[in-house]
């Protein structure tokens, strides 16, 4: 049983949708003035959402990229929102878009600080998914397979989780990484946390 329970706040979902056919940004930016194109800079429109609060990158080609819910539904709720919403500003849209989850981006507080520099050194073999050059970035890259995530660990015990396409699988991967570190000895837990959240 782990010593401190680590904390996982879900912080951004990053979710695509497709439709099967173009959309003309041009159009959309005449019926929604407060959707952003500036196509000689970037070739998406951004379209945001007050409820859910997201954002929107919609793409001539019918993709879309949704990012700033904090949940598999929300995500999934605003690019159904967002169709809806330019079908009544008489923008075409044909069925249903196909809707999937890329990205899940969660922070983590382990509830103590760890060595990075052991574990680096303890992951020798494994300099292909670990990386810590602490001259050029603070944090140490931990690259894991199964589940498939990108941490960023920094030595206050404080992490980044990316690469997940599910909040389970970052929950799987947080207790598989926190295990770990636990198992080598690597985080020096604050007592001050440790009692908070006896």
């Amino acid at each position: 049983m782990p010593k401190v329970e680590p904390i996982i706040n879900i912080e951004n979902i990053v979710a695509s949708a497709t439709v099967k056919h173009e959309i003309e940004l041009n159009s959309v930016v005449k019926a929604f003035p407060d959707a952003e194109y500036q196509p000689g800079r970037f070739p998406g429109l951004v379209f945001r959402l007050k409820k859910p609060r997201t954002s929107t990158l919609i793409f001539s080609s019918g993709k879309m990229i949704c990012t700033g819910a904090r949940s598999e539904k929300e995500a999934e709720r605003a690019l159904r929102k967002l169709v809806k919403v330019l079908k009544e500003g008489g923008i075409l849209i044909m069925g249903k878009p196909e809707t999937d989850i890329v990205n899940v981006v969660a922070t983590v507080n382990l509830g103590g600080s760890v060595d990075l520099l052991e574990l680096y050194e303890s992951e020798r073999g494994m300099r292909g998914s670990i990386v810590y050059e602490p001259e050029q970035f603070p944090g140490l890259i931990y690259r894991m397979e199964d589940p498939r995530a990108v941490f960023l660990i920094f030595s206050s015990g404080k992490l980044v989780c990316t690469g997940a396409r599910k909040v389970e699988d970052v929950h799987q991967a947080v207790v598989k990484l926190h295990g770990k570190l636990e198992d080598k000895n690597l985080i020096r837990h604050n007592t001050k946390f440790f009692l908070l959240n006896f």
